[in-house]
């Protein structure tokens, strides 16, 4: 399993939403993370150990998140009774993929990757 060296601790990741309460709600309820209360509700959650990956591209640089899960078709399947809203399932070499939708509409990745992870 790779440990944490260098100067990093760790990653906080910001979605910008139109819709914050609704989605801070799915994430506690629904995704059950973990999570603190930062002061007036602002709640701040705990992610499963997480890797990053640098691809290449031919356009603009940009960002994605995506959330791993060990068996994608049965997350969905959980996820589908409390009217999650997914993307169809997108087998890819490297893993499967599918977009769940936030309360806002943003929507977010969801991927059983299929290589070797690096937090082991």
């Amino acid at each position: 399993m790779a440990r944490p060296t260098g100067l990093l601790s760790g990653a906080h990741i910001v979605l910008y939403s139109k819709s914050a309460e609704r989605d801070r709600r799915f994430l506690r309820d629904i995704l059950k993370l973990a999570h603190v209360d930062a002061g007036d509700g602002w709640l701040i959650f705990a992610l499963p150990p997480s890797e990053l990956a640098v691809h290449p591209t031919r356009g603009a640089s940009s960002h994605e998140l995506y959330l791993l899960c060990r068996n994608l078709n049965r997350t969905l399947k959980v996820l589908e009774r409390a009217n999650v809203k997914h993307s169809r399932p997108r087998e890819l070499g490297w893993g499967i993929i599918a977009r769940l939708s936030l309360p806002s509409g943003a929507r977010v990745g969801l991927y059983q990757p299929k290589h070797v992870l690096a937090r082991g």
